[in-house]
């Protein structure tokens, strides 16, 4: 999100990549945009070659060398004109090149104000990040939604795809508006009704989809699982006319045959045109045209492929889509199909002939054809006589993003043709599940454990097979991406897994019953050992700091270091009056059980510093380190003549500049705050008891202490209190220390 902003506001041009794709892949793209920039997670930094100039984000965002001497004010000379571009994003070229379409400032600050004219979204929104870079709905999630002034949640990396943990975030961060691509929001639904779950929030206010059809099973399946009343949006819209272009508000408890694209956006025309060029008439099919404020300047370096996309009607820019739809009697638009053959696959738009031109580069093809098939896969009709499936696949991974790859490739000695020479995609043979999945094995290989069995039975009832061999490849007989996170969803619900504990990667790199088996089997034996490990302490009084720890530390001096008003945000006050003259609470005996509580618990004595290497380390300090340092023991005794005057005192001590050191392991207070003069004395006589409204309040750094701690440290302190003694230590007890070390390997 950072990264995002930042180009736009120095006045670059933003185009996303994504890591998903192949190498070959996104050097093409770099070289398509002659980008000079490449910002990159360092996981993805090997899908670079050392030609670009390139940085990792993460190291631009903590390196204080280089935030210390950015000038911000320098930001105030920078000028985007709305005519300006504001960012590139990629779409399928039947070529077999991507073609690059460019957005203009202008473009998507006028589809904003449009969805905002018709209330779909408002500065009082709060949405959820789900499109994938390669969706230009992400730019509308980010920059859109903050530059309105609403919130953006954003949710962990594979957070789209957990929909337990997407259905919790949607209740729990109190969402408003959400967008899916209709397969996405198809296996949402679907899967919440499985788990006899309903979409619960009452804050739910705009369920848009988009990118394909939306389909009356959809609206039945949402209607089915909602408890809450909240508009459902269909969203139309190729990416040349930025984002969406069309809406229809959809009655998901009306009994309809289907559901149409609907009406033109605010500032948006939308034209239903023959091949004439001329207009239709009610229910007749033509192309859509769109005009008005979203039409794309055109594609980057492509003047040929942009002077075919745009053409003026009237003196007016329009957009051909390739989009044949129909107006029907009420005034919304039906989507009816292409006259080309372009398609939509799971929100992604698909040029067919790009993934032809991929395989013909493999010099033994001498004809291909690709086709969409039931909806819901991709298949492949190669003519061949030298080379086999895998071959096949393999080239394809290396050249084109996951969504393009076939999910079954049929080798043919030839290619049907029609009477003018051409292939004759009508009399193509229908591709054949029951029978693909075996086409590379000899025998058929049954499960042979109780893991497998199961994982076999699930396999069987998604794909709807009888026999499925558990050396089969997934991607062999129709298996997509949809499919493996059905697949992810029953395993965590049959083997009770949590989420961190499993990949989607993983299933989608061992694509078979045997590996998944393999990996469930992996897990539940390193539960089961975590379950019976003797956890002990590792006598370690020096290691990098927990995740939480570093939370806070870079919180504190990140967020709230310039903070005045508020200068102790991470501290936990604990605050006790005495009740009663007869309490007879000896300050004495109390700064000693105070002292054998820091003595006994190392993590009230841990100091926090960043070390020459920019990582955060936490480090045990000896005990008389800090009960013999008078600032780090933190024992302390206030006088205030008035009750009142306790409350100033109280908040003062709470906003003291020096009330912690974490550097040097001051992260725990005792302040005594007498309701009565008294001197300073600590000798057991009458001043030493506290008596009745007397306060003692423990200030405690949450980088140490947290609401779990309170009871244990209210116990221990009890214990040392009526002994008088120091507690017994278990020098094998386990330490936060020991946790932390433990969380940074698990």
């Amino acid at each position: 999100v950072i990264g995002t902003m930042a180009i736009e506001m120095t006045g670059g041009i933003y185009c996303p990549l994504s890591p998903r794709d192949p190498e070959h892949r996104l050097y093409t793209l770099v070289q398509q945009t002659q980008s000079r920039l490449v910002l990159f997670h360092w996981l993805t930094k090997m899908k670079f070659d050392n030609n670009s100039i390139s940085f990792d984000i993460g190291i631009i965002l903590t390196s204080n060398d280089v935030t210390s001497h950015i000038n911000v004010d320098r930001l105030s000379s920078i000028t985007a004109t709305p005519n300006d571009i504001a960012y590139i994003i990629f779409t399928s070229g039947s070529t077999g090149i991507p073609k690059a379409i460019q957005a203009r400032h202008e473009n998507f600050i006028h589809f904003m104000n449009s969805l905002v004219k018709i209330d779909v979204f408002n500065k009082d929104d709060t949405a959820v990040q789900i499109g994938r870079c390669s969706f230009d709905i992400h730019i509308q999630e980010i920059l859109g939604t903050l530059m309105h002034g609403a919130t953006l949640v954003m949710v962990h990396p594979r957070g789209t795809i957990d929909f337990d943990y997407l259905s919790n975030v949607v209740q729990t961060k109190q969402i408003t508006y959400m967008f899916m691509v209709p397969s996405l929001l198809q296996g949402f639904f679907t899967l919440m009704a499985q788990s006899s779950k309903t979409i619960t929030s009452k804050h739910f206010r705009s369920l848009c989809s988009g990118g394909e059809p939306f389909s009356v099973k959809l609206s039945a399946l949402i209607a089915n699982n909602s408890v809450s009343e909240y508009n459902v949006w269909n969203y139309y819209g190729p990416a040349e006319i930025t984002i969406a272009c069309t809406l229809h508000l959809v009655d998901v408890k009306a009994n309809s045959t289907s559901i149409p694209i609907g009406r033109s956006l605010p500032n948006y025309r939308c034209l239903i045109l023959n091949k004439f060029l001329q207009n239709t008439s009610i229910n007749q099919e033509g192309e859509l045209f769109v005009g008005g404020v979203g039409v794309f300047t055109g594609y980057l370096g492509r003047d040929d492929l942009t002077a075919k996309a745009l053409i003026k009607v009237d003196d007016e820019l329009f957009y051909r889509t390739g989009d044949l739809v129909r107006m029907d009697n009420n005034g919304p638009i039906h989507y009816q199909g292409r006259m080309d053959h372009q398609i939509k696959l799971h929100g992604q738009r698909i040029e067919l002939g790009e993934i032809e031109r991929c395989l013909f580069n493999i010099a033994s093809i001498s004809a291909c054809v690709v086709i969409k098939w039931n909806d819901d896969h991709l298949v492949a009709y190669v003519q061949s006589s030298h080379i086999n499936e895998n071959e096949l696949r393999e080239h394809c991974q290396s050249y084109l993003p996951s969504h393009m790859i076939p999910s079954l490739f049929i080798i043919l000695d030839k290619l049907p043709l029609n009477a003018n020479g051409k292939i004759d995609r009508k009399l193509l043979p229908s591709p054949n599940l029951s029978s693909t999945h075996l086409a590379d094995h000899d025998i058929l290989l049954l499960p042979m454990n109780e893991i497998e069995i199961i994982i076999h039975h699930i396999w069987c009832d998604i794909f709807k097979q009888n026999q499925i061999s558990t050396n089969t490849n997934i991607f062999s007989f129709g298996g997509h991406s949809l499919m493996i996170m059905q697949l992810f969803h029953r395993y965590k619900t049959q083997f009770h897994l949590q989420t961190s504990s499993l990949s989607i990667s993983s299933l989608f790199q061992h694509p078979t019953i045997i590996h998944h088996a393999q990996l469930i089997q992996q897990i539940v034996n390193m539960t089961k050992n975590l379950n019976e490990y003797y956890w002990s302490s590792l006598h370690i009084m020096k290691a990098r700091a927990s995740y939480a720890q570093e939370r806070i530390f870079l919180d504190e001096h990140i967020r709230f270091s310039s903070t005045n008003n508020h200068t102790n945000m991470y501290v936990i006050p604990l605050i006790y009056r005495i009740i009663s003259i007869n309490n007879h609470i000896s300050i004495s005996r109390l700064q000693h059980a105070f002292q054998s509580i820091i003595t006994k618990h190392q993590i009230l004595r841990t100091a926090l510093y960043l070390d020459t290497n920019g990582t955060i380390i936490q480090h045990c300090l000896d005990t008389n380190t800090i009960i013999n340092d008078k600032k780090s023991s933190g024992f302390s005794t206030n006088l205030p003549d008035e009750e009142h005057e306790q409350n100033k005192i109280v908040k003062k001590i709470l906003n003291q500049s020096n009330l912690f050191d974490l550097s040097k392991g001051h992260v725990i207070n005792c302040h005594i705050l007498r309701h009565q003069q008294s001197n300073h004395s600590f000798t057991q006589n009458n001043d030493d008891l506290l008596t009745k409204d007397d306060l003692i309040l423990f200030t405690i750094h949450h980088a140490m202490f947290d609401g779990a701690s309170t009871s244990i440290f209210l116990r221990d302190l009890t214990l040392a209190y009526q002994s008088n003694d120091l507690l017994p230590i278990d020098d094998n007890s386990f330490q936060y220390i020991d946790y932390s070390i433990h969380e940074h390997i698990m």
